[in-house]
């Protein structure tokens, strides 16, 4: 009798684990607090006064090298409107540019920020003239600026600046897209697959890449891009200790699986979600994360499967983490873990907590693996597989899934209702 994994052995012409897309944050250590910008403007800067002008007055520059690098590269500025799909704008454009590297958009939006707001008084307790000057955080809606680039090593991403101090970026990148210009620079054929692979000519050297991709190549891309772009903080203010560090925002893990003839695929994915509609419950969340939930355990954990017309997909919560099983463009079977807050698992958000992060995401990848799982279709499915090799791939109305969910709400009593 025929196991999954046996099934899969026989069926899965390319399997592929890899970081797909990673979403950081940007911050100044030493700028988070209002003492450390009186410090900025001042012993640094050189300014007797740390005046709220004078953070002004670094905005006019930051608009004057934008204005510069706009008219140098031949772009205009989009300003997105509310509600718009910032991607959709910039797959427009990226379709147009040539070229093999550089930047291709400049967006302009107008976002919400926890900035600095100074405020200035004169000190009517001296006899002399003194004017207070006091910064506070505030949130206010102020212009960020989207540079959407195409790199040599990393594909497509984008930078967001924003345009208030302290000045933090949200850096966006794909893992997928990494090793996609890894394989082309050793001379490595592949097959794409939207931001994955359909094929590979060493699916060895394949895997390898992407277990290699990790801060430093991340590090190397932010360098290199901050170095080239417009930014309110200079190079020379980088130097001087008012560099970025980066922190984890969102982390996305996936596991591809492209199956020799398509229906295969889909029809052991509408097994797989049959056998796991209760994969989301408190007792078989371990299976996932090596996590206990008990009475007090706050979130909500639960599984969905949702439709899309025919195309129907499996998702398991855990607090604000995300996993989620779809059968991709009708080749492969794909499992992704999204990961939206490293403290869920108590761990650091700090961009070194990468590999760690990593394996608690290919960990709860393992859950879905059929070793995990029941396997008492898998005799049917070899049965099927060897009888119909060349059904269609798009099951008909008929044969859709419904719409199935189990969901475990945690009160704030901690009494779990089903």
């Amino acid at each position: 009798m025929s196991t999954v994994a046996e099934l899969l052995n026989n069926h899965v012409t390319l399997a592929v684990e890899c970081v797909d897309r990673v979403y950081l944050n940007g911050y100044v250590p030493t700028l988070q607090a209002s003492g450390q910008l009186v410090t900025f403007l001042t012993r640094h800067r050189g300014n007797p006064i740390p005046s709220p002008a004078l953070l002004n007055k670094m905005g006019q520059q930051f608009n004057a090298h934008l204005d510069q690098f706009a008219a140098t590269t031949g772009l205009t500025p989009v300003h997105f409107k509310r509600k718009e799909r910032k991607d959709d704008i910039a797959a427009e454009h990226r379709a147009k540019f040539t070229k093999t590297e550089g930047v291709y958009l400049i967006g302009v939006a107008q976002e919400k920020s926890n900035s600095f707001k100074g405020s200035t008084k004169h000190d009517q307790s001296c006899d002399f003239a003194r004017v207070l000057v006091t910064y506070d955080r505030q949130s206010v809606f102020v212009n960020h600026y989207y540079y959407y680039f195409v790199d040599q090593d990393f594909g497509p991403g984008f930078i967001k600046v924003c345009s208030y101090a302290p000045y933090p970026i949200k850096v966006c990148i794909n893992g997928h897209e990494w090793a996609k210009r890894q394989l082309d620079k050793e001379g490595i054929a592949y097959e794409s697959l939207d931001n994955g692979f359909k094929s590979c000519a060493n699916p060895d050297r394949l895997q390898d890449l992407c277990d290699d991709f990790g801060q430093k190549h991340i590090l190397r891309l932010l360098d290199k891009w901050l170095a080239i772009l417009p930014m309110p903080l200079t190079k020379e203010d980088r130097a001087a200790g008012y560099d970025y560090r980066l922190s984890i925002w969102q982390l996305e893990i996936s596991r591809t699986q492209v199956f020799d003839v398509p229906v295969h695929g889909r029809e052991f994915f509408e097994e797989v979600i049959r056998e796991n509609l209760d994969l989301g419950r408190p007792d078989r969340i371990n299976l996932l994360f090596d996590r206990k939930i008990i009475a007090t355990t706050p979130g909500v954990f639960r599984t969905r499967v949702i439709e899309h017309g025919v195309h129907p997909s499996l998702h398991v919560e855990y607090k604000s983490c995300h996993v989620k099983q779809y059968f991709k463009e009708n080749h492969a079977l794909r499992t992704e873990t999204t990961i939206n807050n490293p403290d869920d698992f108590y761990i650091g958000k700090d961009l070194s907590n990468l590999p760690k992060l990593w394996i608690l995401g290919a960990k709860s990848i393992g859950g879905f693996s059929t070793s995990n799982m029941s396997v008492s279709f898998a005799p049917c499915l070899r049965a099927r597989w060897s009888q119909s090799p060349t059904r269609p791939s798009h099951p008909t109305d008929n044969g859709s899934l419904h719409c199935a969910s189990t969901t475990l709400v945690r009160t704030r009593s901690g009494r779990a209702s089903l």
